[in-house]
């Protein structure tokens, strides 16, 4: 029988050999990529997008919350948005009035994350309780005016960090959590369908910190992890991932399907947001910003959303800036941080809405902002 010792020499060297085989694959994969989006569309004579500061105006600050916002979503249809804040409330927004519809008190008020449904008429919040909440919108409040809940999916061994809707599925959720695993909910009966990762040997080995489902494949999503990885999951083959996208040295705070179904962005702790190319595994572009003057650490990025035709990329930072990225020459063309009526602190959380004609963006500042594009200007 072998002894503690011998397991643990064999460990390391099983370490070692996985570790030079991933160094290598990484090396192979670098000599069959000749180049990649910047430097083709320079050599194709693309010039990046113009934008002044008049082009995207703060038209709209939501104010409500007392504490810092984490995490926000619009509806698919309507213009409203739902916020998640650390005063333990969910506020439902009218984008376009900026009048609060709805304020729902949570009995965790550590809420990390918060989701519409596809019709709009329920949202869903998890945070560090390691469930996932359901409120149904159209139902009647109690005598203290808190708003009942309606389903509480609980199986997660860690906090939730993230929760999407299957697009037009109204009884289909997935969440991502710290127990390293994402989970595929049926919202009615709340019963877990499929868990992914986990003691699978393909999963996540961190927290899983967000996740994004394909679009135009909604039998698809990506997962990102504080692993520095990402994974593809097909909702049909629940016991293994697909495929696992390196390249960050940091936490993935964020992932967003490119429009195309095609590629997916990232935001990370190193600072930088990425392009992969979801069926060869190529990691397409680096968008990386320089240090801050006075520091020489950069920024976290801790969200991120693509414009409706993928030409836009929006990220926020932890030191409160917003930069919009031109994704083909990998320049940025606006800073939202540096406009007037802008956050005074970590932007938290960003998303568009469903027609691309606005952004929201959430902070610790306990405000969030939509951004409108004015005049002549549409998102590109």
């Amino acid at each position: 029988m072998a002894s503690v010792a011998d397991l643990k020499e064999k460990h390391a060297a099983a370490t070692a050999s996985v570790n030079s085989l991933r160094e290598r694959l990484r090396q192979r994969r670098q000599l069959l990529l000749d180049t990649d989006v910047e430097r083709y569309s320079k050599a194709q004579g693309r010039t990046a997008v113009s934008f002044n500061q008049t082009d995207l105006v703060c038209c709209r600050t939501l104010q409500g919350h007392s504490g810092k916002v984490y995490s926000l979503d619009w509806t698919p249809e309507k213009n409203w948005i739902v916020s998640a804040s650390q005063d333990g409330r969910l506020i439902v927004w009218n984008a376009l009035t900026s009048q609060k519809t709805h304020a729902i008190k949570l009995h965790c008020p550590w809420v990390m994350t918060c989701a519409f449904a596809p019709n709009g008429q329920s949202v869903a919040c998890g945070g560090l309780d390691s469930a996932c909440s359901i409120f149904n919108l159209n139902s009647q409040v109690d005598r203290d005016g808190n708003m009942p809940v309606s389903r509480i999916l609980t199986g997660h061994k860690g906090y939730v960090s993230s929760c999407q809707y299957v697009p037009d599925q109204e009884t289909r959720l997935i969440t991502g959590s710290g127990d390293q695993t994402c989970v595929l909910w049926d919202v009615t009966t709340g019963q877990r369908i499929s868990i992914f990762g986990g003691e699978f040997p393909s999963g996540h080995t961190a927290d899983v910190l967000s996740l994004s489902i394909n679009p135009l494949n909604t039998n698809m999503f990506v997962s990102g992890s504080c692993d520095t990885t990402v994974r593809l999951w097909d909702l049909r083959i629940a016991s293994r991932a697909v495929r696992t996208y390196h390249g960050h040295e940091g936490d993935i705070n964020s992932v967003k399907f490119f429009p195309d179904g095609q590629r997916f962005g990232t935001g990370s702790d190193d600072g930088t947001c990425r392009l992969f190319d979801m069926r060869t595994g190529h990691q397409l572009q680096v968008y990386n910003r320089e240090p801050d003057r006075n520091d020489n650490e950069l920024p976290i990025v801790t969200s991120i959303a693509f414009s409706i035709s993928g030409r836009l990329l929006f990220a926020g930072y932890s030191n409160g800036d917003c930069y919009v990225w031109d994704t083909l020459l990998a320049e940025v063309v606006l800073n939202l941080g540096t406009l007037q009526n802008s956050h005074d602190g970590r932007i938290s959380c960003l998303g568009l809405s469903s027609d691309g004609s606005a952004l929201c963006t959430g902070s610790w500042d306990k405000n969030l902002k939509i951004w409108a594009f004015s005049g002549h200007r549409k998102i590109v």
